[in-house]
């Protein structure tokens, strides 16, 4: 074996300790960023999520442009939807991809999110618009998890002189 031949080989050991490294490196960072954005969306998702003052009176407009207030037995108490935004962990599929979702199991918190009817006596009287939280969650989601990937893309480039 002559000498360059031993000078290839020790190189090439070299290159693929390191690349073995920095794959190493590469391999959490779906789920490291993941984590990130989507903690991001659920502090969005509370953040616009309105909490009732309480009370039991109710007032709205009808699609008609009927002002609606009345007074109900039970009195509310805001905030449970708020708190009941969550993360679920992330999930690798077979794929090689990685998901995670935002859940709210408030079994209302569709209706708030999306819009509802106001139903009175089987008789429709006006639609309450979505806040569409959700929707702006995911958004900022897809925002943070752009920037934190080129992040910790950078920082692993950092680490191994690339």
């Amino acid at each position: 074996m002559n000498n360059n031949q031993r000078a290839n080989e020790i190189a090439i050991k070299q290159f693929r300790k390191e690349l073995s490294a920095m794959l190493e490196d590469i391999r959490d960072i779906d789920i490291k960023c993941l984590n990130k954005a989507v903690n991001e969306g659920v502090k969005v998702a509370k953040q616009l999520t309105n909490v009732s003052e309480g009370g039991n009176i109710v007032d709205f407009t009808t699609r008609d442009g009927v002002h609606v207030n009345f007074t109900t037995k039970t009195t509310r108490v805001g905030g449970f939807m708020r708190k009941s935004w969550r993360s679920a962990p992330a999930v690798k599929s077979k794929s090689g991809g990685v998901t995670k979702s935002i859940v709210n199991n408030a079994d209302y918190s569709s209706y708030v999110n999306y819009g509802h009817r106001i139903v009175q006596s089987g008789v429709t009287k006006g639609f309450v618009k979505g806040q569409f939280m959700l929707e702006k969650a995911i958004n900022k989601v897809d925002k943070v998890l752009v920037s934190e990937f080129n992040k910790e893309v950078e920082r692993v480039n950092r680490e191994h002189d690339k």
